[in-house]
């Protein structure tokens, strides 16, 4: 075993968004989870490599969220990796975040953490285990309830990006492309705080960066997890994937005033 495992230590890392983000109760957030995916509909076919999911309170941004998870329920018996990235919010550090837990916690239960994914990326200098990225962050816990409601048997490998390029993302993303049983998510909301017109304006901007697999033209602040999102179109673009927005609102047709809002989208990447 590497040093780089040997860090890997036996403990889980424990919610700490729940009740607040989401339900804490798991009957409660079961029942949301069910109405949530109820409305949305829920295609056929092998499912995407990849999807970008925001990460608000379920209230928000659920409904957007469940518009890209349903396209994994096809897939269920077939996906067993999945690797999560997303901003930090709380902690400033360089390159890319891993856990030293071995499963992430949500009230559905807990997912064991992919170790051999984590130790395949050993070799890249961008990648180090830092614990105080995760114990606040938000942005990957709020997936986990939704991949434990669409997906069987399966592991996860969650990372926060901080300080890091998109070359560096992508060298992440490359390293653990693998084969159908891989799968990837990004955790990103969209524009924040603009009036409602102004937001539609930024994030279909920015919907089609996206979909046309164009990092370069995708503004700084068009995302909160605009690193991450280059880093995966870096490699779309390389592996010939398709980039389709399947839903982009923002919190003011959702549950919010619309003075200032927070941009969210939901996007599929098809082979």
């Amino acid at each position: 075993m590497s040093l780089f495992a040997a860090k890997v230590s036996s403990n889980v890392r424990a919610p700490a968004a729940a009740g607040r983000f989401y339900p804490r109760e798991p009957d409660e957030l079961r029942r949301l989870l069910s109405a949530l995916f109820a409305n949305v509909p829920v295609p056929t076919g092998p499912g995407p490599k990849a999807l970008i999911a925001p990460h608000a309170g379920y209230i928000y941004s659920g409904l957007i969220a469940a518009s890209a998870y349903a396209h994994f329920i096809s897939a269920r018996e077939v996906i067993r990796h999945i690797v999560l990235i997303g901003p930090s919010h709380f902690v400033h550090f360089d390159g890319l975040a891993a856990s030293s837990a071995e499963g992430f916690a949500t009230p559905l239960g807990v997912l064991p953490v992919d170790a051999e994914a984590l130790c395949r990326l050993s070799g890249l200098p961008q990648v180090s285990i830092l614990d105080e990225a995760h114990a606040r962050e938000h942005a990957l816990e709020v997936q986990l309830p939704f991949l434990q409601t669409v997906l069987d048997q399966f592991t996860v490998l969650p990372l926060v990006v901080g300080e890091a390029s998109a070359e560096d993302v992508s060298q992440v993303i490359e390293s653990l492309w693998g084969g159908p049983e891989t799968r990837f998510v990004i955790s990103s909301d969209l524009s924040h705080y603009s009036d409602y017109e102004t937001a539609r304006q930024l994030d279909r901007a920015t919907a089609d960066a996206i979909e046309a697999l164009k990092p370069e033209i995708l503004a700084e602040d068009a995302a909160c997890g605009v690193v991450p999102i280059r880093g995966l179109l870096r490699v779309a673009s390389g592996h010939g994937l398709r980039a389709r927005a399947v839903d982009l609102r923002n919190s003011g047709d959702t549950s919010g005033p619309r003075e200032q809002v927070v941009g969210y989208g939901a996007f599929v990447f098809e082979e």
